[in-house]
C-alpha cells in the first residue's frame, strides 16, 4: 500500500486485561511519542492528540494493530470514525511477527514499536480495517452464534449417545444413524432407564414413536428399542456399578439442553436470513451451486465486501481453495495442501453434508461434531 506523506504512524500493542501500550513514529521511522491508553473516549482522544502533536499541517495518521481477541475494535472504531486510517495486520504476518520477536526481549513497548514500523518495511502484511453496513454487522453476529450454537448442539449429542450405550450398550442399532432425530431424543428423555421402557409397554411406546416421527417410524423401531433395552436389564441385574436412574436423569437434562440450544438457534437463523435480505437483495449468492442457504449466509459473512478481492484468484486464496505450489525443476506435484486454511466459518461451508431431502425423517440438523 502507498502511505500518505506526511504521516505519523501509530502502533498500538493492545492490552486485553491492562492498558494499550502505543509508540508513534514519523516517515522516517524516527519514534516520536510512547503512551499508555484505554478503551474509553477521552484515553483514546489523547493518544491521538499527542500522535498528532507537532507534526505539520495536513499530516495524516495511520493505525496499526494486531487482532487481539475483541480489544482491536473499539480501537480501530474510534480512528476510524474520526476519518484516520487503520491497519490491521493480517494473521498469519503477526504469527511471523511473534516468531520473530521469540528471538529477542519482548516487551509491549517493543511490539507497539514494531507494530509502528510495518507500514514503512512490510507493508504487503497489513490490511486495511472496513466497517461494513449495519445489516452486514448484523449477519456475521448471526452466523457466527448460529455456528456456535450447531456445535454445542453437535457436541451434545455426541454425549446423549454416549450416555444411552452406557445405559443399553445395544441401543446403538435402534437409534439413527445420521445424528440423533426428534424421535430419538423423545424417546431417550422419557425412557433412557430400559426398567422404565419395557414398563412402558409397546402401545404407549409407539404411540410416542408415531407421533414424534409424524407416523414414518412405528413397530420396527418400538421392537429394536425394546429387544436392546431388556438385554440391558438382564446384563445389570440390578448391579449397584451402574446407576440406571441417575444416569437416565443426565440424559434428560442433556436432551432438554438440546431443544433449548435448538430453539435459540432458530431464532438466530430467522434473524440471519433477515439480514441476509438486505445484504444480498439480488440474491447473487445463493445462486452459487453447492453451497446452500447455510453455506451461503457463511460464506457472504465471513468474505466481507466482495469488491476488496482485486479478482477470482485472490478470493480463491481467501477462501483455501487454491493448491499450494511446490515446482521444482521439471517437477511440478499436483494435489498440494491449500494455500491456507480457509477460515472457520467459511471452511464450515465447503464440508457441510447436503440438506436432507422433505420426505426423510424430521430430525435436528445434522452435527458437525466428528465422531
Amino acid at each position: 500500500m502507498q502511505l500518505p506523506s506526511p504521516v505519523r504512524l501509530l502502533g498500538i500493542d493492545l492490552g486485553i486485561t491492562s492498558d494499550h501500550t502505543a509508540v508513534v513514529v514519523d516517515d522516517a521511522g524516527s519514534i516520536c511519542a510512547r503512551r499508555r491508553a484505554r478503551s474509553t473516549v477521552a484515553s483514546l482522544a489523547a493518544l491521538e492528540a499527542a500522535a498528532l502533536a507537532t507534526a505539520a499541517l495536513g499530516t495524516q495518521l495511520v493505525v496499526v494493530i494486531e487482532p487481539t481477541g475483541p480489544a482491536w475494535l473499539p480501537v480501530a472504531v474510534f480512528f476510524g470514525r474520526r476519518g484516520h486510517t487503520v491497519l490491521r495486520v493480517t494473521s498469519a504476518k503477526a504469527a511471523d511477527l511473534r516468531r520473530l520477536l521469540a528471538r529477542h526481549a519482548k516487551s509491549n513497548s517493543i511490539d507497539a514499536e514494531t507494530l509502528a514500523r510495518l507500514p514503512l518495511v512490510a507493508p504487503t502484511g497489513l490490511t486495511a480495517v472496513e466497517f461494513g453496513s449495519p445489516a452486514r454487522a448484523s449477519l456475521d453476529r448471526r452466523v457466527r452464534a448460529v455456528a456456535r450454537l450447531t456445535a454445542e448442539i453437535g457436541r451434545r449429542k455426541t454425549r446423549i449417545r454416549t450416555l444411552a450405550q452406557q445405559l443399553v450398550p445395544t441401543i446403538g442399532v435402534a437409534l439413527s444413524d445420521d445424528g440423533l432425530n426428534h424421535t430419538d431424543l423423545a424417546v431417550l428423555e422419557r425412557y433412557a432407564d430400559p426398567r422404565a421402557l419395557l414398563a412402558a409397554g409397546p402401545a404407549r411406546l409407539t404411540r410416542l414413536i408415531v407421533t414424534t416421527s409424524r407416523g414414518q417410524l412405528g413397530q420396527v423401531k418400538t421392537q429394536a428399542l425394546r429387544t436392546a433395552a431388556a438385554e440391558a436389564v438382564a446384563l445389570w441385574e440390578g448391579d449397584s456399578a451402574i446407576a440406571i436412574q441417575d444416569l437416565a436423569a443426565e440424559v434428560a437434562s442433556e436432551v432438554r439442553l438440546v431443544r433449548a440450544a435448538e430453539a435459540e438457534r432458530a431464532r438466530h437463523e430467522h434473524a440471519r436470513d433477515a439480514a441476509m435480505v438486505h445484504v444480498d437483495p439480488a440474491g447473487l449468492a445463493a445462486s452459487l451451486p453447492g453451497l446452500g442457504p447455510i453455506g451461503t449466509t457463511q460464506l457472504v459473512a465471513t468474505m466481507g465486501r466482495p469488491g476488496r478481492f482485486p479478482n477470482g484468484g485472490a478470493f480463491k486464496a481467501f477462501t483455501g481453495l487454491t493448491p499450494r505450489a511446490n515446482q521444482t525443476g521439471q517437477t511440478d506435484p499436483k494435489h498440494q495442501p491449500m494455500t491456507r486454511p480457509a477460515p472457520g466459518r467459511c471452511a464450515a461451508s465447503w464440508s457441510s453434508p447436503p440438506t436432507p431431502p422433505a420426505s426423510s425423517t424430521p430430525s435436528s440438523p445434522p452435527s458437525t461434531t466428528p465422531r
